[in-house]
C-alpha cells in the first residue's frame, strides 16, 4: 500500500519544530529514523497531514556526558551511534546491549533512540532499559520544557507523556552505581523479531558485605508498559544472589506478572519465560558486579 498524501518540512530549530507541531490547522507527526512511522504510513494506520523531520536540528544530535556524569541523548541520535560510542559502552553497558538487540543493523543505523522511546512498543528493548536505568525525558512544547521520569513517561501501548504538540527533545540517563552489574535477556522466535518477553536487571553491590545493596528488575512484553517488579528486587537485596534468593525472585516473578494471552504466546508461557530469563539475568549481573 501507499501512504495518503502528506506535506514534508525539515525545520532548523526546536522552536520552529514545536511551532509546526502546535499548529491547530493540521495534524503533524515527528519523523527522525522513520523505522516505525513509515510502515504505519504505508499501511495507512497513521495519516498525518505533515511530517516534521527533526534530523537537521543541530542540538538534537547531542550525545554527551555532562558535568554530573549523566548521559544526554538527543532526539536525532541514531541507535547505532549510541551503541558504538565508547562513553556509552563504558558507562551504560546495559543501554548499549539493549540497542544491539533491536532488529537488524539496517534498522539501528536509521532508527533513533528517542524515536523508539516515543513510539513505545511495550515489547521493545529501549523502554525496558530506560525504566531500569531511571532515565528522565525532556519534553518541549509551546509552553516550554518539562522533565518526566521514566516511571511516568510510558503510559500505555504506543502512548507516552509526549503530547501531540510536543517534542521529545532528549533522554537523560544518570550514571549507574559504581559497583553495579547488569544484564539484558530476551526471548525471540527469530533473530530480529520483537521479543516475546525480555528483562533488564541492574544490581548494586555492597563491597563491604558482598551482598546486593540495590536492585532494579524491569520486564518487557508482560504488560502495556515496562513492568518493574519490586517484589523480585526485594528478594535479591541483602543476599549474595544464591540459590535461595534466585528461587524467591523467581516465585515473585511468577506471582507478580500479569501478562495477557495473544497470538504470540499465552500468559502462562510469558510468565514461565520471564522467570527463567530473570534467573539467568540476575546470575550474569551479579557476576559482573564482582
Amino acid at each position: 500500500m501507499k501512504p495518503t498524501p502528506f506535506d514534508y518540512t525539515a525545520p532548523r530549530s526546536v522552536a520552529e519544530a514545536v511551532a509546526l507541531l502546535a499548529d491547530p490547522g493540521r495534524d503533524a507527526k515527528v519523523v527522525a529514523g522513520g523505522q516505525s512511522l513509515i510502515p504505519m504510513l504505508n499501511m495507512r494506520l497513521a495519516r498525518p497531514e505533515l511530517l516534521v523531520d527533526i534530523t537537521r536540528i543541530p542540538e538534537l544530535a547531542r550525545l554527551a556526558v555532562d558535568g554530573s556524569g549523566a548521559l544526554h541523548i538527543g532526539a536525532a541520535v541514531r541507535q547505532a551511534r549510541a551503541a558504538a560510542d565508547p562513553a556509552v559502552r563504558r558507562g551504560w553497558p546495559l543501554l548499549a546491549e539493549a540497542i544491539t538487540r533491536i532488529g537488524h543493523p539496517q534498522i539501528r543505523s536509521r532508527g533513533t533512540v528517542c524515536g523508539s522511546l516515543a513510539h513505545h512498543d511495550p515489547a521493545a528493548e529501549l523502554p525496558t532499559a530506560a525504566r531500569a536505568l531511571d532515565a528522565r525525558f525532556v519534553i518541549t512544547g509551546p509552553h516550554g520544557s518539562r522533565t518526566v521520569p521514566a516511571e511516568d513517561f510510558f503510559v500505555a501501548t504506543f502512548s507516552t507523556a509526549v503530547g501531540p504538540d510536543e517534542l521529545l527533545r532528549e533522554v537523560v540517563v544518570p550514571p549507574p552505581p559504581e559497583r553495579s552489574g547488569w544484564a539484558f535477556e530476551e526471548r525471540t522466535r527469530r533473530h530480529g523479531d520483537f521479543a516475546t518477553v525480555g528483562v533488564a536487571v541492574l544490581l548494586d553491590r555492597d563491597a563491604s558485605t558482598d551482598t546486593v545493596r540495590g536492585a532494579r528488575v524491569v520486564f518487557s512484553g508482560t504488560g502495556p508498559a515496562p513492568v518493574r517488579l519490586p517484589a523480585a528486587e526485594e528478594a535479591l537485596i541483602g543476599t549474595g544472589v544464591d540459590e535461595a534468593a534466585l528461587a524467591a525472585a523467581r516465585r515473585a516473578t511468577l506471582s507478580g506478572l500479569t501478562p495477557s494471552d495473544d497470538v504470540h504466546a499465552s500468559a502462562a508461557h510469558r510468565r514461565e519465560t520471564a522467570a527463567h530469563l530473570l534467573v539467568r539475568a540476575c546470575t550474569t549481573a551479579w557476576e559482573r558486579c564482582r
